[in-house]
């Protein structure tokens, strides 16, 4: 999609397939899914949003589909885009000498993606699946890259979870022991002071570990592209 349309379509797929069922029965009236698949067909005639990924037309519409699900799934939803949101501002398209590179950020995303599904932190909603949700994600990531009006620095947990791999790095190897255990430590202490509100479904562990799989992230990203921090 153009990334300054992407929330846009996105708001756009939710009102279609949120909308009740019209009583024709054929074409784009027979269903919500079906009114998702014109809007996207209208959208990429229209040049609102363009084909990407590599996608067919028939393919592309499939995905608007998914789409459609994920923002209708509201802890979903706010998941991906509070992650994308940390990305865009901690984990610039970007090398440490400012030349780009947008594939540190894309692998980035998709193992944030992964660890979310994995430890139930992101719950991949019917009719799609996690290579949507990465898409997804990277679509609202490649939008928030741009923006330059953030007062907060959502990458802030980011950060304060990579100081830990930082701290643990001599001559440039990470003491994994030392990182996770000051990491398990952090998330411990923000759940026992209520900092950090799980809900019910997620338990420490799993928030811990969760953390330590964004540590192996953010080193990862550093790694390629020459930081020395966040």
């Amino acid at each position: 999609m153009k990334l300054k349309n992407t929330v846009l379509a996105g708001v756009c797929l939710l009102l279609v397939s949120a909308a009740p069922p019209l009583r024709a029965q054929g074409g784009c009236a027979s269903a919500p899914d079906a009114a998702v698949q014109c809007f996207v067909g209208n959208a990429v005639r229209a040049n609102l949003v363009t084909l990407q990924y590599g996608l067919t037309m028939s393919q592309f519409k499939a995905y608007g589909v998914s789409v459609s699900k994920i923002v209708q799934q509201q802890p979903t939803a706010l998941a991906v885009v509070g992650l994308a949101s940390a990305v865009a501002d901690a984990l610039p398209p970007t090398n440490a000498d400012g030349s780009t590179n947008p594939a540190a950020q894309t692998a980035a995303v998709n193992a944030i993606v992964d660890a979310g599904i994995t430890n139930d932190f992101i719950i991949v909603p019917a009719e799609t699946d996690a290579q949507d949700l990465k898409w997804f994600s990277l679509d609202l990531v490649n939008a928030m890259n741009t923006n330059n009006g953030i007062l907060l620095s959502p990458g802030t947990m980011l950060r304060v979870i990579d100081s830990y791999v930082v701290t643990a790095t001599t001559s440039g190897a990470v003491n994994w022991t030392q990182a996770n255990s000051g990491i398990a430590s952090m998330i411990t202490n923000f759940a026992s002071a209520g900092l950090l509100k799980l809900p019910a479904t997620i338990t420490t562990a799993q928030a811990i570990q969760f953390a330590q799989s964004l540590a192996q992230v953010t080193y990862t990203y550093r790694t390629a592209t020459g930081r020395a921090s966040l």
